[in-house]
């Protein structure tokens, strides 16, 4: 599997899908999940996508999210298609996201005969803050009417629209917290950041998955960080009769929110042994 998320890492890091153009990505996305037997398009707002895999209703729903959006490193004008560098030890290239993007895609690809939970997968856009603050003009509209995170937001309002709402939101997406060491961060208290007004079982249901992750990999560092995770957190569990667990499994990365970020071959391994064993012990 490691050598599928990692072709994907390279193909989906060479589209310039900046944020309000992540619709660039759309073509090689869904060209992965139509190879997919039983997967399933769900139509959302903006430049959004929504797929599942699984209706059992015997086991739970379980959502893995990633997002579309790079930021702009190079203005206006851009190549066509973004340097990426492979070895055995890094990746090199536009890495946030498209390092949790390529879990996510090769995660898909084993889900029918993997035993996994159903799995919604969410591509979301806008979830970048960096380039809608400071360069504006590079945005489509010159960044009118677009907001950090809105892509998460209308995802899970959509979901709840729906009414196709998972047990558990697992966001992949890359950590600045290891300074260029390696290793992965889990995120798992989102209240503390979006506002939300937890209910004592959501904190204590979020615990037992931050224990099962940790049993799983005790090398696995605790933290907390800002991405889609909290949009997640907060929109499920508003208004809602039901705990919705929102967490982030992240791979480090370095330099950050820069020009050839990196993400270690080996921590994009763990991720995705992680993730798998995690998965087939939901049920």
């Amino acid at each position: 599997m490691i050598e599928r998320a990692i072709h994907h890492i390279e193909q989906t890091a060479r589209v310039p899908s900046f944020s309000s153009y992540e619709e660039r990505l759309h073509p090689y996305v869904r060209s992965v999940f139509e190879k997919i037997e039983g997967c399933k398009e769900i139509d959302v707002e903006g430049n959004n996508l929504i797929f599942q895999i699984g209706d059992n209703p015997r086991k739970p729903v379980v959502a893995l999210t990633a997002h579309l959006d790079k930021i702009n490193h190079y203005g206006s004008i851009h190549p066509e298609t973004l340097p990426v560098t492979a070895t055995d030890e890094f990746i090199e290239g536009a890495m946030d996201d498209c390092a949790g993007l390529g879990i996510i895609l090769a995660i898909a690809e084993v889900a029918t005969e993997k035993g996994f939970p159903n799995l919604q997968f969410y591509f979301s856009e806008m979830e970048e803050s960096k380039g809608l603050k400071d360069h504006p003009e590079l945005l489509k509209k010159n960044g009118v009417g677009y907001k950090h995170g809105m892509g998460a937001r209308r995802i899970a309002e959509q979901c709840k629209k729906l009414e196709i709402v998972p047990q558990q939101v697992i966001t992949l997406d890359t950590t600045p917290l290891f300074k260029g060491e390696k290793g992965i961060a889990l995120y798992s208290m989102h209240w503390k950041l979006n506002g939300l007004n937890a209910s004592q079982s959501l904190v204590e249901k979020t615990a037992k998955v931050r224990e099962k992750f940790l049993l799983i990999d005790k090398n696995i560092k605790p933290d907390n960080n800002t991405n889609d995770y909290l949009h997640y957190g907060k929109v499920f569990n508003t208004n809602s009769r039901n705990d919705v667990i929102s967490v982030a499994l992240e791979p480090a990365i370095f330099p950050y929110h820069q020009k050839g970020e990196r993400v270690f071959v080996n921590d994009i391994q763990r991720t995705l042994n992680v993730l798998t064993l995690y998965l087939e012990k939901t049920d």
